[in-house]
């Protein structure tokens, strides 16, 4: 079974986000950046799979600028075979990954694409649902569990009301949740090895997919500031301060 990762390079979870004093954006310039969280997780789920005899190779795939090799490098350290990446600096929307994704796809025809369920930085959760459409392919999406069966795959879900466990058929796509597995720390001799592996850098024009964004950012402003907590010296000053605060809630 051939495999296919995607990854993206996001803001640090780590990293406190600030607004750009003009409103266009979130700052990058001179802040941590490092792999989507979940896609660290997909990355995981691959290697498990490559470790356990059910997989035989792993492609690794980013979109973005020439900095987003990081990222690739860390999951080619992690266990990943080889790396592409389509560069480019725009910004480039969930629609327009999905086809460039396709158009990899088709290139490297593998058996199953694994990606995280979303992206850290805008939360969209819609790559991988896409993808599955453009390529009419089944999915399962929000995976903590992935056991390989005859022909295909079961795939334990996180929903609303707790697991379902789904079968697919091969070729397909699934999306990782945060529960699938630990994902392991590459160490330094990894890091090192991951440098010697192929990586293919190609432009994103060589994919004749349009990413020209369709949505325009009109302004980001960070969340209002909190009101501080109050401190209370007895339950009785609690049981007052509370009953002041639902008389004011029932006065609006």
């Amino acid at each position: 079974m051939k495999i296919l990762v995607a990854v993206k390079r996001v803001i640090d979870h780590a990293v406190r986000v600030r607004v750009k004093p003009d409103g266009s954006g979130v700052e990058t310039a001179n802040v941590r950046m490092s792999m989507n969280p979940f896609d660290k997780h997909a990355v995981e789920a691959a290697v498990q799979l490559v470790e356990a005899g059910a997989a035989t190779e792993i492609v690794v795939v980013s979109i973005g600028p020439k900095q987003s090799t990081d990222v690739i490098l860390t999951a080619m350290a992690m266990g990943g075979h080889r790396g592409i990446l389509i560069e480019t600096e725009a910004r480039v929307e969930t629609l327009a990954v999905a086809k460039l994704l396709r158009a990899v796809v088709a290139e490297e025809a593998p058996d199953l694409v694994l990606l995280g369920k979303q992206a850290v930085d805008d939360d969209s959760n819609q790559v991988g649902q896409m993808l599955a459409g453009l390529l009419d392919w089944p999915q399962a999406t929000f995976a903590s569990e992935i056991t390989v069966v005859d022909g295909g795959l079961e795939v334990t879900r996180e929903v609303d009301y707790g697991r379902a466990t789904v079968s697919v058929p091969l070729p397909a796509i699934v999306t990782a949740d945060l529960r699938l597995n630990e994902p392991r720390n590459a160490a330094l001799p990894m890091v090192m090895k991951a440098r010697s592996k192929p990586l293919a850098v190609r432009p994103v024009a060589e994919f004749g997919v349009d990413v020209t964004p369709r949505l325009t950012i009109e302004k980001v402003s960070p969340p209002a500031e909190r009101p501080g907590g109050k401190l209370v010296g007895s339950a009785d000053e609690l049981i007052a301060a509370l009953k002041g605060e639902l008389s004011e809630l029932e006065a609006l």
